[in-house]
């Protein structure tokens, strides 16, 4: 065990990933958090191109010319003396695989929902990942200074698509143009928000105010809202539990609040929340034990790797989440998959496309390191201990493109470029055992435009893709090596590998898949497998 310090520096980190639908105010949200955490002075906005300005989570070229998060951006800052590790996941769809392995390096998820939409289809995909590991969440309900749907309404939903309990902790007061503001339940606070009345936000405490008839709110909130608002707390707080920290740990349940990110309006009531409520570093398993935040020995793991954030040094940054012990410039660490020892001298922490270079760090912390090409998505680094840290997946493709080349020249900085990119897990790239072709495999198509502007910006590399006869992808195991030799002898034309040498079947159809199937019981055919 550590000393006290070492204790204390663990106790006050989170780490948390924000996830939603795209278009529900993700990216908004993080920047009022970062406008709390004194880290920017003003917002900026994902929608003014011609402006200038753009989220500061979205550093990449491509993010601020479309107005989308299309990679994870990580943000270390201090909220009350609690030292937060946020990381903002790609809302857009097709990059779902990066945002699932996201969550196998954070301890709590804050799920945000437009108030007018609901539930929609990412939302309860993303959901369904964090269920696998039980991971705490918390819900922000957005957008209530516009029109939306009935408050009960949407905690219904929550509770029948998401299959979560639902614990109200901020009450709507009306929406759209009527948004008067929020009723803090546990605090009993009225926050009221600014509209054409009011400059600025403020709250009444409603133990001094305790009658919503009161004339003093009547002037804010109207007679009649006072009485409807008056009617649904006594219905809900009837309805509803108190809040229980442990079935929340536990993932049993859902704090909800509501507010207005574009309004800044609830940020802060989520935020002081989730550093009461969140838990501290978790513990992760290895192959072999668990392996707690509070051992001596450092351990961690690296959940993605990003090439070219410094687009004038053309470096790839491998993003580690350490597990236990404490990081300390210079150390030595075992890279496990190598079996080789290196000196760790010079890692960041990030805040999104900007880093700073630290000499400690502790569990909860995500760092970067250089990666010269050695380091993969997966690897797990010790003092020596030949443990893997397990649960980090990467997903067949659902989508395939054969890229070519503008210039058959450049086919040298085409194969470093979609090398790196895959490393990465922007792209999967597969070379076919009968030709030279290479083919990509992505879960959206938005990927491959993504890759096609990488390749042209990053790499000077001008290349399209066309459509592939392939539909399905699954990758080959067996416990028989005869039974592997004998597979690729029937079937090399259908076969590949991928940039861990790893043998796939590339599936013209699922008729063609499932009599391939059929016809090899004793090949197993994965859609899933771990990094």
């Amino acid at each position: 065990m550590f000393n006290l310090n070492y204790k204390q520096e663990c106790s006050k980190r989170r780490t948390f990933a924000i996830i939603s639908h795209p278009d529900a105010g993700k990216t908004t949200i993080t920047e009022k958090m970062l406008l709390f955490g004194k880290i920017i002075r003003t917002s900026g906005t994902i929608k003014g191109r011609g402006n200038g300005k753009y989220a500061k989570s979205d550093w990449m070229s491509i993010e601020k010319q479309r107005g989308i998060s299309v990679t994870t951006s990580v943000m270390q800052f201090k909220y009350k003396n609690i030292l937060i590790n946020l990381l903002d996941t790609p809302g857009h769809e097709d990059f779902s695989e990066d945002t699932y392995r996201i969550m196998t390096a954070v301890d709590c998820c804050v799920v945000v929902i437009d108030a007018a939409k609901g539930i929609e289809e990412r939302t309860k995909k993303l959901i369904d990942v964090t269920r696998i590991h039980n991971t705490p969440i918390i819900t922000f309900i957005n957008k209530l200074d516009r029109d939306s749907r009935e408050p009960i309404e949407l905690l219904d939903e929550i509770e029948k698509e998401l299959n979560l309990n639902c614990i109200p902790i901020t009450w709507p007061i009306s929406c759209g143009q009527n948004f008067r503001g929020v009723y803090h339940i546990a605090d009993k606070i009225i926050y009221l928000y600014k509209n054409k009345d009011l400059k600025k936000n403020f709250f009444i405490d409603f133990q001094k105010y305790s009658n919503l008839s009161d004339v003093f709110l009547n002037k804010y909130i109207g007679i009649d809202l006072s009485q409807q608002i008056y009617q649904e707390l006594e219905l809900i707080i009837s309805i509803y539990p108190k809040f229980n920290n442990q079935n929340f740990l536990k993932g049993m349940l859902t704090p909800v609040f509501f507010g207005s990110a574009l309004g800044n309006f609830g940020i802060d009531h989520l935020l002081s929340s989730l550093i009461t409520w969140a838990p501290p570093p978790l513990y992760r398993k290895s192959n072999k034990r668990i392996v707690k935040p509070e051992e001596k020995n450092f351990t961690g793991f690296i959940f993605k790797i990003q090439a070219n954030m410094d687009l004038k040094h053309r470096d790839r940054i491998a993003f580690m989440r350490i597990v236990s012990g404490q990081y300390k410039k210079g150390m030595k660490l075992r890279h496990v998959r190598t079996k080789k020892d290196i000196t760790i001298s010079n890692v960041f922490s990030f805040l999104a496309g900007d880093r700073l270079s630290i000499e400690n760090a502790y569990p909860g912390d995500v760092i970067g390191l250089h990666n010269h090409g050695t380091i993969k998505i997966g690897d797990t680094f010790t003092e020596g201990e030949e443990i893997n840290f397990v649960g980090i997946p990467s997903f067949s493709p659902e989508i395939f493109r054969c890229i070519y080349l503008k210039n058959p020249l450049k086919q040298k900085q085409l194969i470093k470029g979609l090398i790196q990119l895959s490393e990465e897990g922007a792209i999967q790239v597969f070379r076919p055992i009968t030709n030279n072709n290479l083919i990509l495999g992505a879960i959206g198509i938005l990927q491959f435009d993504v890759v096609i502007e990488r390749l042209r910006i990053e790499y000077n590399v001008d290349a399209i893709y066309k459509k592939i006869n392939i539909v399905l992808a699954r990758w080959i195991r067996s416990d028989k090596h005869s039974s592997i030799n004998n597979f690729i002898k029937h079937y090399n034309s259908f076969l590949a590998y991928d940039s861990s040498d790893s043998l796939i079947y590339l599936a013209p159809s699922q008729a063609n898949l499932k009599i391939v199937m059929n016809k090899n019981s004793d090949i197993f055919f994965d859609n899933i497998r771990e990094q």
